[in-house]
This record gives C-alpha cells, sequence and structure tokens, in this order.
C-alpha cells in the first residue's frame, strides 16, 4: 500500500478512486465500517480504494496545549488500512493551508482535481473546511455536480451509544480495557523505540523494554498483562509497568515491558506492545525486596491472563 500526500500527488494507478474520509485517529469498528464501504465499493466498481485520515491532529493544530490525547501513530494506521484491503493511504497536513480551505474548495480543488476521487464515503457526522462548513450534505449535492459520488454510513452502535474514538479515551483513562477493545475490536497498543534506561529492572530479575508514550492518550498507571509484537513479527507475552515508577526517584513516565520467558536485546528496536488486561494500580513499595514479591505476582497474574503456563 502507497502512503500519499498531497504534496507528492497522486499517481495516476490511483486516480478515479473510492475515498474512505475521516480522521480515523483509533479505526475503531465505527471508522472500519466508512472503510470497509469504501473498499467494497472500489472492488465493485473496479477502482481504487484510498483512506484518507489528518496528521497532526485537527484539535492538536486548534488546541496545541491539550494533553496526549492520540490513539495510533501514523505508521499503525498505515497497517490497519492496508488490512482493512486499501490501495492507498492519504495523510491530509492540517496546517493553516488546509485550515483556510473553504469546504467549496475542499471538494471541488482537493478532493476533485488534485485527487481525483470517483467517491467519497464518510461517517454520518463528519465535518470539513474553513470553520466546519462543510457536512454530508454538501459532499452530496456539490460533489455530484463534479463527478463524486458521495455517501454517509450510519454509526456504530456498542451498548446503544454511537462508538467513538472519545469513549475509548475514557475507557482507557479509567484502566477498563475490555471496553476499549471491544471499541477498537483489538487492544490498545503504544508503539515506539525501546531505549536503554537505568538497568535497575535487570538488576531485580525482570530486564524490561522501555518506551516513551509519546503522543499516546494516557491509560491508567498500572500494571497491565501485555502482548508485544517485536521488529522480526513474533509476538511475545509480557507484563509491563505504564507510569512514572512511584518507588525510585526521580518520577520518570515510561511504559516498562517486561517479556516473558525471553533473552534478547531490543535496544533501539522498534516495537508495539497491546495492552490485553489490567492488573492493579501502580504504587509506591517501602522496601526494594516487597516490590519484587508484588513483581511475581504480577507475573503470575499475566501468565493466568494470558493463558501461559506457570515458569
Amino acid at each position: 500500500m502507497q502512503r500519499l500526500t498531497l504534496a507528492g500527488g497522486i499517481p495516476e494507478n490511483l486516480k478515479g478512486s473510492i475515498v474512505a474520509l475521516g480522521n480515523f485517529d483509533g479505526f475503531h469498528l465505527g471508522h472500519q465500517a466508512v472503510a470497509r464501504r469504501a473498499v467494497a465499493r472500489a472492488f465493485h466498481e473496479r477502482r481504487p480504494a484510498i483512506v484518507a485520515t489528518f496528521d497532526p491532529h485537527p484539535v492538536r493544530f486548534f488546541k496545541p496545549d491539550l494533553p496526549p490525547f492520540r490513539l495510533t501513530t501514523l505508521d499503525q494506521r498505515e497497517r490497519l488500512f492496508a488490512h482493512a484491503g486499501a490501495d492507498g493511504m492519504l495523510v491530509f497536513e492540517f496546517g493553516e493551508a488546509l485550515r483556510s480551505t473553504s469546504a467549496e474548495e475542499f471538494i471541488t480543488e482537493l478532493l476533485g482535481k488534485q485527487i481525483g476521487a470517483a467517491g467519497v464515503v464518510t461517517g454520518d457526522d463528519f465535518t470539513f473546511g474553513r470553520a466546519r462548513g462543510g457536512n454530508v450534505d454538501l459532499l452530496r449535492t456539490l460533489g455530484a455536480e463534479h463527478g463524486i459520488v458521495a455517501e454517509a454510513v450510519a454509526p456504530v452502535l456498542l451498548g446503544g451509544e454511537r462508538i467513538s474514538s472519545g469513549r475509548i479515551r475514557e475507557a482507557l483513562a479509567a484502566g477498563d480495557i475490555p471496553t476499549a477493545t471491544r471499541l477498537l475490536s483489538r487492544d490498545f497498543a503504544i508503539e515506539g523505540i525501546v531505549q536503554r534506561g537505568d538497568q535497575r529492572g535487570r538488576e531485580l530479575g525482570y530486564p524490561t523494554a522501555n518506551m516513551s508514550l509519546g503522543d499516546y492518550q494516557r491509560p491508567r498507571y498500572g500494571i497491565y498483562a501485555v502482548r508485544a509484537t517485536l521488529e522480526d513479527g513474533s509476538e511475545r507475552p509480557g507484563v509491563a509497568n505504564l507510569g512514572v515508577r512511584p518507588t525510585f526517584e526521580p518520577p520518570l513516565e515510561l511504559l516498562e515491558t517486561h517479556l516473558l520467558d525471553f533473552d534478547g536485546d531490543l535496544y533501539g528496536q522498534r516495537i508495539e506492545v497491546a495492552l490485553h488486561a489490567f492488573i492493579r494500580e501502580e504504587r509506591r513499595f517501602d522496601s526494594v525486596e516487597a516490590l519484587v514479591a508484588e513483581m511475581r505476582n504480577d507475573e503470575a497474574a499475566a501468565r493466568k491472563l494470558l493463558a501461559l503456563p506457570s515458569p
């Protein structure tokens, strides 16, 4: 699958595409319904399918001081879009130029002339253009005048409520991993480069792969049963501390993952750690011995949650 930008241009083989249009940060079940409809239309019309997204997130552009809230990186979205069957991922670079583009220009100039879209699929609440001046009704009417057939997908509900990235962020902040997983259709995962740390975990008998949380939404601080995907594509079970390590000074926010039954050097590798289940809150211990004893309990809990045998 190709990653595209407007500045780089749309290759001829992807002109005349059906475009799934949205932010798609979490690519949750509602987003997947939009992408699935675009891919199905593209297949039946013998056209390419493109899933479009925005980076940075428009909210970050307008409110740069907000705490981190991202659910995926661009690399993660690219893999998810490819798995959904898209031929390309189009990244709208959200800056002053795009902010000031009117809804009408967005349709005629960007979707029509630059992208060459034959059709667009969105969620029913999608808005776009300067001051959010465009909606699905404008897409249908003005799009039709320029050969772009637009349609909106009905919201996907869970528990009688609309699935949204906001609901997922709330679930993660509360440590409600089952709800976040149901809304996403997969475990929430943090991807990053393994950093060199102070080797304290190794000294305690629990070496960890340490990663920054970057721009991700902060889940509830605590201990998690996890599954990590390594650079070679292999998946490894583990137990992770997500938080600020209150037993040690100074506090340092990290995701520290101990891979179970694994012996290898991961420094400098890009790995993805999926949060499978919340075990307990992060807390301070009065002694290293008490901490290690609790870490053994955490490992046993993680093995049980991941259906692994005892060591």
